[in-house]
């Protein structure tokens, strides 16, 4: 054993402001950083995944940096518990570093990692990094975790003060990086990918959008309407530190947003049968139609439902969908066609940008009714009084459903009383 450090590189994609690099570098120095391509979660993605095309630019710019600074990004490709056992034998070090995953597989995965190093007298320290608060850190006075999000945000906000002006300067540490060789990165071709030509929002989003968040957000037509930075919250090429203090400078709002991404992780940490069950166990009851036409209707955006069909689109064509459209979207396969809610969570989970396993569970579960702090179940999102509410002037439906109003566009595939009914008249007989 030498005295080298490993820091592993997740969902953690940057080099400032990152609590286990900084850690790693504070406590250790000689640190040798690492990326693994895991295996196990590229098989089950299409070969034209947008997400990963961005994985791979990202890591390539994060080799780039490294190098900038004598070290470089050491990359693999493969199952992690493999190659670990190559890893550890080939490095050698003394410990290894990375921040916190909360989905269930990284966190059986991970326990796996800290055996094989316990195996070997090799120290692992871990740390929270991509929320603000995790697993117990709020939670009511006797320990119970909030499953309402009113009171959960009031206990949030509070232990806020104190950690608002946390922040981990991995950035000023980097010459504690070792020396090594830059090595040539794999491509995505060698992993069976082949490149996705679907844009990646920016990173620079104007301070007007921002401040204006709570006005615009609702209007899937204006662009500038929200800051569509999920993607990067989710592979954390941003630091959520610094987001939630310039949140809280600017609009409560979109702050409000921020935590709501916590809510669903720790939600995520401690019912983890929500993955694949209704956290309100009844509504495991509900006997789901699941039509396969009426499916493939609203996975295309042929449902007859301007404001329904043009997000599926927009989903389909760019890996994103406005907020107020996923609701809408998600509240007419559930309620309208009787759709398992866990059908169109994993379309979304293979289509968005910004999937995120906790918030996209919690969204679905929300607009199913069966979920945490829930939507109640007689809530159902009527999609034309949405479409005049929010797009009145149909920019948003003109924009991805061009032949909206001329013969080729579809008649609705059901009614919308009669689809409302029939919704109301399943749940009650589950729930009653």
């Amino acid at each position: 054993m030498n005295n080298s450090t490993l820091f592993w590189f997740r969902r953690d994609l940057r080099l400032y402001d990152n609590h286990g690099l900084y850690r790693s570098l504070e406590q250790s120095g000689e640190v040798i950083p690492i990326f693994i391509f895991d295996k196990n979660i590229l098989d089950e993605l299409p070969k034209e995944d947008a997400r990963v095309t961005f994985i791979h630019d990202t890591i390539a710019e994060l080799k780039e940096q490294l190098q900038g600074h004598g070290s470089d990004l050491r990359v693999y490709y493969g199952d992690p518990i493999q190659l670990y056992e190559e890893i550890l034998q080939e490095h050698e070090p003394k410990a290894l570093y990375f921040n916190h995953d909360y989905e269930p597989y990284a966190v059986k995965r991970d326990e796996k990692v800290r055996e094989l190093c316990s195996d070997r007298d090799i120290e692992v320290h871990s740390f929270k990094d991509h929320v603000i608060f995790e697993k117990n850190e709020v939670v009511k006075s006797d320990g119970d975790p909030y499953v309402v999000f009113t009171p959960y945000k009031k206990i949030w906000l509070k232990a806020y003060e104190d950690y608002r002006d946390t922040h981990y300067a991995s950035e000023n540490h980097l010459d504690k990086l070792k020396k090594i060789d830059a090595q040539e990165m794999i491509s995505l071709e060698d992993m069976g990918f082949s490149r996705s030509d679907i844009e990646i929002p920016s990173q620079e989003v104007k301070r007007s959008v921002i401040k204006n968040y709570d006005e615009t957000r609702n209007y899937p037509a204006n662009e500038e309407g929200t800051s569509r930075l999920g993607i990067h919250y989710r592979f954390g090429t941003i630091s959520i530190r610094e987001k939630a203090r310039k949140a809280v400078e600017l609009n409560d709002t979109y702050l409000s947003e921020l935590i709501w991404r916590d809510f669903y992780s720790q939600i995520l940490h401690h019912f983890p049968k929500v993955v694949d069950t209704a956290f309100r166990e009844k509504y495991d009851e509900i006997q789901w139609r699941n039509n396969k036409e009426e499916f493939e209707a609203w996975c295309e955006g042929r449902t007859g439902y301007p404001i329904v069909d043009a997000g599926m689109r927009e989903l389909n064509e760019t890996g994103y969908m406005h907020n107020r459209i996923r609701m809408v979207t998600a509240s007419f396969l559930t309620k309208h066609l009787l759709i398992d809610w866990r059908w169109g969570e994993a379309y979304f989970a293979e289509k968005l940008l910004d999937y995120d396993l906790a918030s996209n569970n919690g969204g679905w579960q929300w607009a199913a009714g069966s979920g945490t702090d829930a939507a109640p179940y007689f809530r159902i999102f009527n999609p034309t009084s949405q479409m005049q509410k929010f797009d009145k002037e149909k920019t948003y439906i003109k924009r991805y459903v061009p032949e909206y109003g001329t013969d080729d566009y579809p008649d609705p595939i059901v009614d919308h009383k009669e689809a409302r009914e029939r919704c109301l008249d399943r749940y009650k007989s589950a729930l009653n």
